[in-house]
């Protein structure tokens, strides 16, 4: 089966700014389901072996989306690096969610895929974000969520979050480059003018799309309890959990290996056979 990769396709949003995406599927004259991957937090669509993933979702017969946050950081000279941390400092949940609206009609409207059958698949945050869309939008028929959050109210907390008021800004050390990554205090404004429709608990409740949480056991991020709570919200969903897994399902960044890591081979076998059996074969 030949497998075509586009990397680095120019999407244009004129609420945020330009931002980047990969578009991985087999050549066929057939409508595609559409599979849309949303990275969290420090996140990006080459990170680690997200390409693996998109390559394997191809070969099964998926129209696979992967992208950039316009404000994660990146930008469209530099994909895979946190080059523009002023961007950084000045995302927020609603900015995320305008884009990933953006990628969903860009795909819709420019490619060959069945706007009957969208997916999204969103990791740890992006877990939480895709949650709020799938709410919001009848389009979707299906969401997976990878080592979700539960909440999106993760801010510092009492004095933390006094100087975070008074200073405008705080910074968090990112593990793997040592940068100091800047979150404004805007952020939270953002949150707190569209609080109701960032409750994700209510979004999952509400959620009228198939619904798969997967979470491994060993999540040293996010806590399993996260996944266990999202599918008593929502007691159609249904809760696999890998045992052992870490928030990253075995995989880092970089990822200099020509396979995936057992457990996120793990995660996208259960997807593929998840879009299978609720939404390809429904």
């Amino acid at each position: 089966m030949q497998i075509t990769k586009r990397q680095n396709i120019i999407i244009s949003n004129t609420k945020t700014r330009d931002f980047l995406a990969d578009a991985y599927y087999p050549e066929t004259n057939e409508k595609l389901p559409l599979i849309i991957f949303v990275h969290g937090y420090k996140g990006y669509k080459d990170w680690g072996a997200w390409n693996l993933m998109a390559e394997k979702f191809a070969e099964a017969g998926f129209f696979f989306v992967k992208f950039n946050f316009s404000h994660n950081g990146t930008t469209i000279e530099d994909p895979k690096n946190f080059a523009d941390l002023e961007a950084f400092g000045n995302n927020n949940y609603s900015k995320e969610l305008s884009d990933l609206n953006v990628v969903i009609d860009h795909f819709i409207k420019n490619e060959k895929v069945d706007d009957q059958k969208i997916v999204l698949i969103g990791h740890s945050r992006g877990g939480g974000i895709s949650i709020i869309k799938t709410c919001e939008d009848i389009r979707i028929n299906g969401l997976i969520t990878l080592a979700s959050v539960d909440i999106l109210d993760r801010f510092p907390k009492n004095n933390a979050f006094e100087n975070w008021k008074k200073e405008g800004v705080y910074y968090v050390e990112n593990g793997r480059t040592k940068q100091q990554m800047p979150h404004y205090y805007q952020f939270f404004e953002d949150f707190k003018n569209n609080e109701h429709r960032f409750d994700v608990e209510r979004s999952m409740e509400m959620a009228k799309a198939h619904v798969l949480i997967i979470h491994g056991t060993n999540d040293e991020s996010v806590s399993m309890k996260n996944a266990e709570h999202l599918h008593i919200l929502n007691p159609n969903s249904e809760l696999y959990l890998i045992e052992n897994a870490n928030h990253t399902f075995g995989t880092k960044e970089p990822w200099e290996e020509n396979n995936l890591s057992k457990d996120l081979n793990e995660v996208i076998e259960k997807s593929i056979e998840f879009i299978n059996d609720k939404i390809v074969n429904e």
